[in-house]
């Protein structure tokens, strides 16, 4: 827990250097306080909790199915713009999509504010995946909760990439040594 105390100062007109040091103060402690709270929205990568839908080709938006006309293909998914950027990656627990559609639900985030069963799930943000069939995607649907947390890597973020995230940690040591054993060859 971070405990912060701040001396009120009084400042007379006499004492102009305690009314620097007053505003040095200050600065101080906006400076420092902006540093901490602000530091996570300059991430180029962070993990948040989603309402995933689905959605497939020729469900009311035609041919190609998203609502700013872009050809979509199984890696792709809706997003609200203003919270994940387009080109940002968007990784699911079983594959990574690529934001390049929105739409009026994902934008108002209609989905988590009617099935949330609690305020974190009802602020949630939504993202809409696409699927080539209906089957695939209500098969995917059903398979994954509705809620998840997904991560989310910018454009121009670097993926360090996993290929078991429930690896054993005696499968990372004897990866660790056969690399080590390429890099002596």
């Amino acid at each position: 827990m971070l405990l912060i105390r701040l001396d009120v100062i009084r400042i007379s007109p006499q004492r102009g250097n305690n009314r620097k040091k007053c505003m040095l103060k200050w600065l101080i402690i906006t400076v420092g306080l902006a540093a901490l709270f602000g530091c996570q929205s300059f991430t180029p990568e962070h993990s948040t909790l989603a309402r995933v839908t689905v959605y497939w080709r020729g469900e009311g938006s035609g041919e190609h199915a998203s609502w700013n006309g872009a050809r979509l293909n199984e890696k792709h998914c809706a997003v609200d713009p203003k919270k994940i950027p387009y080109g940002s990656k968007v990784a699911f627990g079983d594959a990574t999509c690529v934001a390049v559609d929105s739409g009026p639900d994902v934008i108002n985030r209609k989905a988590a504010r009617s099935s949330g069963r609690n305020a974190d799930e009802r602020n949630a943000i939504v993202i809409d995946r696409f699927f080539d069939t209906k089957q695939k995607a209500l098969a995917w649907a059903k398979m994954h909760p509705h809620f998840m947390r997904v991560r989310i890597l910018t454009p121009g973020s670097k993926v360090v990439a996993t290929t078991n995230p429930k690896s054993s940690s005696r499968n990372i040591a004897s990866n660790a040594k056969t690399s080590l054993a390429r890099r002596a060859e």
